[in-house]
């Protein structure tokens, strides 16, 4: 119950509590909690305390609403350390999850304007563009596009890119993967993302770009991503100099 002693307002105890309970599972994912009447009889505080504390946690991902139905437990988001540099595959493996693609195109295209310039490409060559939808346990979580240069990678198929594009290359064409660059953005899905991702249109999405490099500095690949902002955050350890 709440310390009504305690210096601590009574909707941030409310919202403690009930992270706790979502913590221990004693709220489910995807399960609906107490209604605010319910709650304000529980904690025996104003349903306009339980509202603040039900509205914050809403904004803060821990739950979310849905019209006419309730108030639901929110799925917990993939954290993603941007230490490192790892596939999605790799880092879905990493976390126990399931990772699988649904292929969406497969092409050979010359390159856009910026893709050209950030992969160093002369004026004939050409780039596979892959773009992809990316599973963890059967949930779409992000719309990938590709740019890879054909002559770097000749040979490719539609077969072998279903997994680690990154793995692919480094078993069969003999290249270490070394580092890459990247930016994140916040952004909202337009129609397409919308419906790839199952989320509704105009729903905050992270778009990431990365430019990888070989070992010998050689850039190899830019990818384009949107990833749900409900179901995945990016995390970082830093240090003051």
């Amino acid at each position: 119950m709440l310390d009504k002693k305690s210096p601590l307002p009574m909707y941030y105890q409310i919202e403690e509590d009930i992270k706790q309970k979502i913590d221990s599972a004693i709220y489910s994912e995807r399960e609906t909690i107490p209604s605010e009447r319910e709650l304000s009889e529980q904690y025996e505080v104003s349903r306009m305390t339980v509202r603040q504390a039900v509205t914050n946690l809403v904004n803060e991902g821990y739950l979310y609403r849905e019209k006419g139905k309730g108030t639901f437990v929110a799925e917990k988001k993939i954290e993603q350390p941007l230490q490192g540099m790892t596939s999605f595959t790799e880092d879905m493996k990493q976390r126990g999850m399931n990772s699988s693609s649904k292929l969406l195109d497969f092409t050979i295209i010359p390159p856009p304007a910026d893709i050209k310039r950030k992969l160093s490409l002369e004026e004939e060559r050409q780039v596979y563009e892959i773009h992809r939808i990316r599973y963890a346990d059967h949930q779409p979580m992000a719309v990938e596009r590709t740019f890879i240069p054909v002559a770097l990678v000749p040979g490719m198929q539609e077969k072998d890119v279903y997994g680690s594009i990154y793995e692919y290359i480094e078993k069969n064409h003999d290249y270490t993967i070394h580092k890459a660059t990247q930016m994140i953005e916040a952004t909202i899905a337009d129609e397409e993302q919308a419906e790839l991702l199952d989320i509704v249109p105009a729903a905050a999405i992270l778009h990431i770009e990365r430019t990888s490099l070989l070992q010998d500095g050689t850039p190899f690949e830019v990818v384009k991503s949107s990833y749900r902002a409900d179901r995945y955050k990016f995390i970082s350890e830093i240090h003051r100099s």
